[in-house]
């Protein structure tokens, strides 16, 4: 399969597998990250205990600040995850245990972009929202 010319927003759940993605060529051709993604990865290394996973997660972090310019959670986000949180809530899901999720998936409604997750369970139930399927082994 190409890879889509168009710009597509990572999940963190992409981001911590980019080297064990099966197949690159699903991945869009324009990976963008969100400022979510950045602070999700930053708690990764105050969190774990082990300091070879310490050391693995802060290089996430730096290779993913030195690889990408994070979109924003700006005012449109801001009002978009009103209606992420909303369509949450009505699958009976809590917005607050997904939150980075439902922030994520705020950012790229506001900008009209698809998302591509290793976990499309994350993402269900939210209205309007492509979300792209990336296998990871």
């Amino acid at each position: 399969m190409s890879r889509p010319a168009s710009p597509g927003v990572l999940d963190t759940s992409v981001v911590i597998r980019l080297d064990r993605i099966t197949d690159p060529g699903l991945l869009p051709g324009q990976p963008l990250i969100t400022t979510i993604t950045l602070a999700e990865l930053s708690v990764g290394p105050l969190v774990t205990g082990g300091r070879r996973e310490r050391a693995a997660r802060q290089a996430r972090l730096q290779q993913a600040e030195a690889d990408f310019d994070p979109l924003p959670f700006d005012a449109a986000a801001a009002r978009a995850f009103g209606r992420v949180a909303a369509d949450l809530r009505r699958r009976g899901r809590k917005p607050a245990a997904r939150s980075y999720d439902a922030m994520i998936a705020a950012v790229a409604l506001a900008r009209g972009l698809p998302v591509y997750t290793c976990n499309p369970a994350d993402f269900e139930g939210i209205g309007g929202l492509e979300v792209v399927a990336v296998p990871a082994g």
